[in-house]
């Protein structure tokens, strides 16, 4: 008897809040739960308000799924015109001239460096001409480097070698002698190496 009536508030329970739920004694003794109640004898029962909750909707950023593409790099070329890899170069004071090249053009807030044997040579600037004066003899290892504003290196090109020979002025006499017109004009040729001129001898007439 007990389990009918369970099931049936069971079922009672699920109806909507507004719908009411009434109960009354039949002519047989029996209780009776009912929505629709068939007389003023029947009560109205209150229901427990259910437990239930909507579903809240919560917003969400979308999600794209788009990859960015990788930003091509800021120079195709950064390459050391002169001296050529491997280039020897003889120079009685060990002077040397480098020049680099880049495509594009250096960019604004760029500068080059220049770097020989893993040492940054004077400071980066906006020229690709770099003068070097009284460098060793020796093999030396040349690279050119592009800097942006905060120093940090955007290209950089291979590390190339240089020879380097320096001669002695006799050694460049040697292989050129000095000649009349090279004294006080050559630093091989100095002045004081000019030989002296022969001094007319007078004629004395015969008698």
């Amino acid at each position: 008897m007990y389990r009918p009536l369970f099931c049936l508030l069971l079922c009672l329970t699920g109806l909507p809040a507004q719908a009411g739920v009434y109960t009354y004694i039949d002519a047989d003794g029996n209780r009776v739960f009912t929505d629709q109640p068939p007389s003023e004898r029947a009560e109205r029962i209150e229901m427990a308000p259910s437990n239930s909750m909507n579903g809240v909707e919560v917003s969400r950023p979308p999600v794209s799924l788009t990859l960015e593409e990788p930003k091509p790099p800021a120079y195709q070329l950064l390459r050391i015109l002169i001296p050529e890899p491997d280039a020897t170069i003889i120079d009685q004071a060990g002077n040397l001239i480098v020049t680099a090249t880049s495509e594009p053009g250096l960019l604004p807030e760029h500068n080059f460096r220049l770097i020989m044997d893993g040492q940054p040579v004077g400071q980066p600037g906006r020229s690709p001409v770099f003068p070097l004066q009284n460098i060793d003899r020796g093999t030396h290892q040349l690279s050119v480097e592009i800097l942006d504003a905060g120093g940090r290196i955007v290209e950089r090109t291979p590390s190339q070698p240089v020879h380097i020979k320096r001669i002695s002025l006799a050694q460049k006499r040697q292989a050129n002698p000095c000649k009349k017109a090279d004294y006080g004009v050559r630093p091989e040729c100095p002045l004081k190496d000019k030989p002296a001129e022969p001094k007319d001898i007078p004629l004395v007439p015969f008698i």
